[in-house]
């Protein structure tokens, strides 16, 4: 759901008294949101500015086939995005991320739960392994904006199948781009280790354009101008559930505050065409 300050007999209230009544329309009590997002939704109110709202578990799957994201608040507590966060200051970075993270034991532990976890596991899909992790560290020195795009790649084992796809090499691992039907049926996990606001440069995406297939620039255009971009703040420990078609970019920090993410990538156990994952949990 999008949260705007456009609804008809709100404009009088108060803004905590309609953050409260948005928040009893979708089933949630405003007490389950972190007060880093009832921030975020008093300031897009006040400006206008469309954002995502947390739903309820029972329309985390609808939500998510349909808008193609769906941000699930307080998967992990701040004690395990620290201990986290502890094990990421012993890797080197020459650039704003690396995706190599499956290689660490902790991360291949924290792949394993978030397969099992109640509230992620029931939108990953039949069977579903994780494929890699990619870990995104955006700072004040590491401070970039991205542009609209879809995420198309993927981390195979080299083969003639990965061949015929036009197979690439990053960090040691082959790459290709697959079959949209492929593409269809992954889902990324994006894990929240740091607050994201909308002042250090949170993720954006398009509502429901991952149903679009692989899409060129002019219909990038048109899918934006049509169902607009929606910024998505989400506190410390929560979990930005997507489908790599949907468009999707960020902004550049105005504040020095770090960003960090862990990005898993999942999918079936089983890749047709006669490609084969790099590697599974």
């Amino acid at each position: 759901m999008m949260v705007t300050n456009t609804r008809p007999g709100n404009a009088h209230k108060p803004a905590a008294s309609r953050v409260w009544v948005l928040c009893q329309y979708c089933s949630i009590s405003a007490l389950c949101i972190s007060q880093i997002v009832r921030d975020v939704i008093l300031n897009s109110l006040s400006k206008g500015r469309k954002t995502c709202l947390m739903l309820s578990t029972p329309k985390h799957k609808q939500h998510c086939q349909q808008q193609g994201y769906v941000i699930l608040p307080q998967i992990f507590s701040t004690q395990t995005c620290d201990h986290l966060g502890s094990h990421l200051r012993s890797i080197a970075q020459t650039g704003p991320g690396s995706r190599r993270l499956l290689m660490y034991d902790w991360c291949r532990e924290l792949a394993k739960k978030l397969k099992i976890h109640p509230v992620v596991s029931p939108l990953l899909g039949p069977h579903p392994v994780i494929s890699q992790c990619t870990y995104f560290d955006k700072s004040w020195g590491q401070n970039w904006l991205v542009a609209l795009h879809q995420d198309v790649s993927i981390a195979v084992q080299p083969n003639t199948a990965a061949d015929r796809w036009g197979m690439t090499e990053k960090e040691g691992m082959a790459f290709v781009q697959p079959p949209v039907d492929i593409l269809e049926q992954l889902v990324a996990l994006r894990v929240y280790l740091d607050d994201s606001t909308p002042d250090n440069g949170p993720l954006k995406v398009v509502p429901g354009s991952h149903r679009y297939g692989r899409l060129e620039a002019p219909k990038i255009a048109q899918l934006r101008d049509q169902f607009g971009e929606v910024l998505c703040p989400i506190p410390k420990g929560g979990v930005l559930v997507m489908k790599p078609l949907i468009l999707h970019g960020s902004i550049k920090m105005t504040l020095p505050k770090q960003r960090r993410v862990l990005h898993f990538l999942c999918g079936p156990s089983h890749l047709s065409h006669g490609l084969v994952w790099h590697e599974v949990i």
